[in-house]
């Protein structure tokens, strides 16, 4: 190091009121691994407040003083720095990932908590701004605001362990170039380090390494005891730190982790030796590298000690935090609900409020227009509390519930007058505008596209106790129907329906326009995915959950749903129900560009084709949600949306992953494998009954056409092996096996 950093790098205090000496980095870094430090933060956190005045200080935007004495006047170094005060409490994974993930309006140095786990941000003023300016721009950039007292260049702060610290950039020991003392126009310049090319070392970097540190079953203190410090660093990089680090990463978390050795000449070279010969970004990582490396670059489950401080118990680790600000919308939507329940109410709502938009579209950044088509499944266990999406629900569904009513009375009495009418009597007329948005958990395929088809293109909407239910839309014989109607609510300007023989039957082509939402226990739903795995409807829906409570917890306690929860709610409603025609939301927009960037590094990283995969929708869902959100508040946005929706995004990815990824691995493994052995039997890979459509999903699945299709068919029904179905389904088929008790025909 040169003298300039063994010399002025800070200034620290034994106690508040004591003299403040000029201190080097090893200093500063030896006095917060102090036991004794870490102790007495401790006993302060739980309420020995007399503690505090005795704790170290520093002075982070000073390197000395004149005699010592802490005062403006007396500033020999001061430094273009400023400490700001955070006080709320627990909000410092938002701050950081603000400022460390996202685009920080200044240089940040330095984030740690406070004593009492408030935050404090140390950043560089660039030449010619105010402090309060400062503060103004990091309140915009993190959403919280700074304590407006502001630290000059003599204020000390309290001194915290290094377990604290969250974040440190190389350039907090490279001090720029010194402010003139005591505000004069003139003074000496010290120049910057050379080293100052160093990145900053991140908490993803630091994740990094610590989780390969562990892996090689190495403690921190390995790093710095004499004899050992070699074989350590030898021991982490073979590892795989080489594979996810790049080297300049590397060099800053050894400055942190080995502050007196990083620069010797043999770890120098034994670095330089394993990029040299180890470090291949074209070579296939291993399990534990990608673990890590997804674990890594989820911007809201940056762990801490190793693990997530905001993990859910019941097998649930690493499930992303909700923000602690939200839209003022999700706000009152769970704010009566228990804590632990809101993330799941959180996505459950939209698919109800989306219901309240008629012929609304948003443009996507591929520039094709989507409505708000949005599915939901909350998947928890057994007794986890399910229930608590459907209080919300119902008070968002009140207005459409209340038009669905008089419009089901209308339906109920013209039934009433057809059926009081003899066979030979001329039928009244089936009433006009009878839409009917809710519908049925038990709806037959049949009602499901009538109501369709009168709903004059507003959206159909069910909430579904069981997953299960949906298999009432499946029909007569064609498996998987409910799947594709799932597939079809999504997609864009798509048909369905039916075509019956029968006089009194439905024949319409409706464009499905269907939002749901349908609970089920974690297995449950595992295995009611289990057989379209990779067919489409696990990345078109929006997945929840609900961690386990501990045994023995308190019950937890739900808000009242009144009239003032009503009235809150009502102009959200109204602003959803009043929108029309294609909405631009830009900030929607280039939110979406940016989680689409987000996302394909991490797949780029992770070298996960399933997360890639699931990561298209997902990002139309957030999308979608951003655009909801933007129409409900009355085309305003701010950030705590963009905040909401990030979250919801890597929350629904989480979930997709943690429950269904390691099945669609292997069904994709399974199918790639399938076609490297060959040509497959066709009929034996459909169902017992099946339909034309049925037929065309399995040629493709197997890398066939839609061309050639009715070929196949006729030659199947002419070799014996299946016949046209008797009934009024056109296109239906059945295997003769099936038909004769399982005995094949030959």
């Amino acid at each position: 190091m040169d003298q300039m950093e063994n010399t002025c790098f800070t200034t620290i205090g034994r106690g508040h009121g004591a003299p403040c000496l000029p201190a080097t980095r090893e200093d500063w870094e030896r006095m917060r691994r102090e036991p004794w430090l870490k102790e007495m933060c401790e006993r302060i956190e739980k309420g020995d407040e007399e503690l505090k005045h005795k704790l170290p200080v520093w002075t982070p935007s000073c390197a000395e003083f004149k005699d010592n004495h802490r005062a403006i006047a007396d500033a020999l170094k001061p430094l273009p720095r400023l400490m700001m005060d955070f006080d709320e409490k627990g909000h410092t994974d938002e701050i950081v990932k603000s400022l460390t993930i996202d685009h920080s309006p200044l240089t940040v140095l330095l984030i740690e908590e406070s004593v009492r786990r408030g935050t404090h941000v140390l950043v560089e003023l660039p030449e010619g701004m105010t402090a309060e300016k400062a503060q103004r721009l990091m309140a915009e950039a993190t959403g919280f605001e700074p304590d407006k007292a502001v630290k000059d260049v003599a204020r000390c702060i309290y001194m915290v362990p290094e377990d604290h610290t969250r974040y440190i950039n190389e350039r907090l020991w490279t001090p720029p170039l010194q402010l003139p003392r005591g505000g004069e126009s003139g003074g000496a310049e010290q120049k910057a380090s050379p080293r100052g090319g160093l990145v900053g070392v991140s908490p993803r970097t630091l994740f990094i390494f610590d989780a390969c540190m562990k892996e090689a079953e190495l403690s921190p203190e390995m790093l710095i005891v004499k004899g050992h410090r070699h074989e350590a660093l030898k021991s982490i990089l073979s590892v795989g730190a080489t594979q996810l680090l790049k080297k300049e990463e590397l060099m800053g978390v050894l400055q942190v982790r080995m502050p007196d050795n990083w620069q010797d000449r043999n770890i120098q070279t034994l670095v330089n030796d394993f990029y040299t010969k180890y470090h291949d970004e074209s070579q296939k990582m291993t399990a534990f590298q990608r673990k890590v490396l997804a674990r890594s670059l989820t911007p809201l489950c940056l762990p801490r000690g190793g693990e997530s401080e905001a993990s859910p118990r019941g097998g649930l680790e690493g499930l992303p935090p909700m923000p602690k600000r939200l839209p003022p919308l999700i706000k009152l939507l769970t704010s009566r609900t228990p804590d632990i329940y809101k993330p799941a109410v959180a996505h459950a709502v939209f698919p109800s409020l989306a219901a309240h938009l008629w012929k609304v579209r948003f443009r996507y950044i591929d520039n094709v227009e989507h409505e708000a088509t949005l599915m939901n499944v909350l998947m928890a266990g057994t007794g986890a509390g399910k229930d608590c999406i459907t209080e919300p629900i119902n008070h968002i569904m009140a207005d459409i519930r209340r038009r669905d009513d008089e419009n089901l009375e209308r339906e109920k009495e013209w039934k009433k007058q057809v059926n009081s009418k003899g066979a030979n009597k001329d039928k009244a007329q089936r009433p006009e505008g009878l839409i009917i948005q809710e519908i049925d958990a038990d709806v037959t395929n049949a009602a499901f596209v009538q109501r369709m088809a009168e709903a004059d293109e507003h959206f159909l909407y069910v909430m579904l106790n069981e997953i299960e239910q949906f298999d009432a839309l499946k029909g007569n014989g064609r498996g998987g129907q409910q799947f594709q109607i799932m597939c079809l609510a999504f997609d864009h300007n798509h048909r369905y329906g039916q075509t019956r023989v029968g006089v009194q039957s439905v024949t319409e082509k409706v464009t499905i326009r269907f939002n749901w939402n349908a609970s089920t226990t974690i297995e449950g739903g595992r295995q009611y995915f289990r057989h379209v795995l990779n067919r489409g409807p696990i990345s078109r829906i929006n997945f929840c959950t609900i961690p386990e409570r501990e045994i023995g917890a308190d019950i937890p306690v739900y808000g009242i749903y009144d009239a003032e929860f009503d009235e809150q709610l009502r102009p959200y409603i109204e602003r959803l129900t009043a929108a029309r025609g294609l909405i631009e939301c830009p900030q929607a927009f280039r939110l979406a560009k940016k989680l689409k960037d987000e996302c394909a590094e991490f797949s780029r990283l992770s070298q996960s084709r399933t997360y890639e995969n699931l990561s298209f929708r997902a990002l139309v869902i957030a999308y979608l949600k951003a655009c909801v959100l933007y129409v409900a508040h009355g085309n305003k946005w701010d950030k705590t949306m963009e905040d909401f929706v990030r979250w919801s995004l890597h929350y629904d990815l989480w979930c997709k992953m943690q429950f269904f990824g390691e099945a669609i691995e292997r069904a994709n493994s399974v199918q790639l494998e399938s076609r490297h052995r060959g040509p497959r039997n066709l009929l034996e890979l459909l169902p017992d009954e099946f339909t034309l459509e049925d037929a065309v999903r399995v040629r493709r699945e197997q890398g066939i056409g839609r061309k050639g299709v009715q070929d196949m068919i006729r030659t199947w029904r002419n070799r014996g092996f299946i016949e046209e179905r008797t009934n009024e389904q056109l296109n239906s088929y059945i295997k003769l096996k099936y038909k004769n008790n399982g005995t094949d025909i030959k």
